[in-house]
């Protein structure tokens, strides 16, 4: 009996591709258990982005990681409404929302705060022009670099956030973790 377990083991460790392989699939199952927890979880495959910036300084910091729950699975509520109700997202009122900026695939996200939302035809902010559709006014929470709105410059010029080009709403939030993603992009 001895024997028998002596001789599995070196042919275990003379074969190191069955260790690879081994190792290779528990890290395939580990991933897609991950990623089917997250979709009925947060409502996305991949719920998790990286702070690239400062500006939403300094409730989230560059490098952290935020967990993000999907736009279909929440009800938005603006910094204005927060601060009528006392609901508080990330240390300030309102949610901190992650959207597309003019609804383009491809380009980097934006995680923002939603201040509050416009409808059509009325100014996006006092003197401001006037919306040209439904939608949120969004800002970054860092009162040193974030000084006006979004809408206000290059982020989404003079175009409220549309429903459509939101992702969702940020959740949770890991520090530094997200530097490793950050190092290889």
């Amino acid at each position: 009996m001895r024997e028998i377990n002596k001789e599995n083991s070196v042919q275990e460790q003379e074969n190191p591709w069955v260790s690879l392989g081994k190792d290779l699939l528990s890290v395939v199952a580990v991933l897609i258990i991950f990623m089917v927890f997250s979709k009925l979880a947060f409502g996305l495959w991949t719920p998790m982005v990286a702070v690239e910036s400062g500006s939403m300084e300094p409730h989230m910091q560059v490098g952290d990681i935020i967990f993000i729950k999907s736009a279909d699975r929440v009800d938005i509520i603006t910094n204005e409404e927060g601060k009528n109700t006392g609901y508080m997202s990330f240390e300030d009122y309102g949610d901190v929302i992650l959207y597309r900026p003019y609804g383009e695939e491809g380009v980097t996200p934006i995680i923002h705060r939603a201040m509050y939302r416009v409808d059509a035809g009325e100014p996006m902010w006092e003197n401001g022009p006037i919306a040209p559709y439904s939608g949120y006014i969004t800002k970054g929470d860092n009162v040193i670099t974030n000084t006006h709105f979004d809408q206000e410059g290059q982020i989404s010029y003079e175009m409220p956030v549309k429903d459509e080009w939101i992702i969702g709403t940020a959740q949770y939030r890991i520090p530094y973790v997200g530097y490793v993603r950050l190092f290889f992009s």
